[in-house]
Parts: structure tokens; C-alpha cells; sequence
């Protein structure tokens, strides 16, 4: 009898998960066919106007998104102990060297146990990106980082057109980056 039930649980269960990805992966094609709604409100989701907020680099400059109006921007947020950032920083790299892109890769300094850390990153994958710190964590609260990495990608208007969390390869980021204005 518990062998029955087990098998059942575990029947159920293994349905629910294929379901699921069915669902979910059909609901995904569907979404990047669909237009984004457009909306003048300022939030985190996709069609509105991206959250303005201004951080410093390491270099000492100071950087807002509203500087990058009339431009594509790629928005990362990361940190220099995620596997899954370290595997797409080159990625993000080629991505603004090949495409009229400008890639914001906020460090969630916070999160480091040394500012150094940030650097020697940097240096080690001889990133040229510009790299804002979140200190305080500010920007990724407002933006509701939950996971790291996460991207959005913002067309030259300021909206967001795309919101993912997790790593992004290069074709991917292109083929987002191709369906912006």
C-alpha cells in the first residue's frame, strides 16, 4: 500500500513538473512575441520608465542612468562572488564592444568583503564596462534585486523591455537588444 502511494506522489508529481515547464516555456515564447505596453509611470516592470538613480565608480565618477537618455542601456546587477556574473561579464563585455550599447554593471558592493575585490575583478577580465558601486544597496532595493545576476534592458526611451534574472550569453543579449529601439 505505501509502495502505491509513493508511486502515486511521485506520478503526480513528476505530471505537475512537466506541466509546469510546458506552461511556463509556452508563456515565455508568447511574452518576448508580444509589444510591451508603454506606460509613463516610473517602476521596474517591463514598458515602464526605468527608476533614475545616481552611484559613484570606483574611479570616483559619478554615474546616473538619466546621463544615458536617447541610448540602449543593458542595467546588471551582480557581485564578484556569483558564479553565474563572473560566466557572463566577458559576454557583457563583447556585447558593448560590438552593439551601440552602454552596459551599467552595478556592483552590489554591500555585499563584497572588501572594495578591493571589486578591482581585482575588473582587472582579472580586463573589463573596460562601466561599473557604478551600490554601496548601501539603494539602487537594488528600488529595484527589487532578488537575485544575482539580474538585467534589464532599457530602450532609448528609458523603458524597460526586458527584465532577466540570471546569467545572459552574448546571443541572447543581442537578440533582446535587436527587438529594443
Amino acid at each position: 500500500m505505501k509502495k502505491m502511494i509513493f508511486i502515486a506522489v511521485v506520478s503526480v508529481m513528476l505530471g505537475w513538473a512537466v506541466y509546469e515547464f510546458a506552461f511556463s516555456s509556452k508563456e515565455q515564447a508568447d511574452s518576448s512575441v508580444h509589444v510591451v505596453e508603454e506606460s509613463d509611470e516610473i517602476g521596474i516592470r517591463r514598458g515602464e520608465l526605468a527608476p533614475d538613480f545616481e552611484l559613484t565608480t570606483l574611479d570616483g565618477e559619478t554615474v546616473k542612468l538619466s546621463d544615458y537618455k536617447g541610448q540602449r542601456v543593458m542595467l546588471n546587477f551582480w557581485a564578484t562572488w556569483c558564479p553565474p556574473c563572473r560566466a557572463e561579464m566577458p559576454d557583457m563585455q563583447k556585447f558593448q564592444s560590438e552593439k551601440d550599447v552602454q552596459v551599467l554593471a552595478v556592483n552590489l558592493l554591500e555585499t563584497e568583503s572588501s572594495p578591493d575585490k571589486v578591482q581585482n575583478f575588473i582587472d582579472e577580465l580586463q573589463l573596460t564596462l562601466t561599473v557604478p558601486l551600490d554601496e548601501v544597496s539603494a539602487v537594488s532595493s528600488e529595484y527589487e534585486i532578488m537575485a544575482y545576476p539580474t538585467s534589464f534592458m532599457i530602450d532609448s526611451n528609458g523603458r524597460i523591455q526586458f527584465i532577466v534574472m540570471g546569467a545572459l550569453n552574448y546571443d541572447y543579449m543581442v537578440q533582446q537588444f535587436e527587438m529594443m529601439q
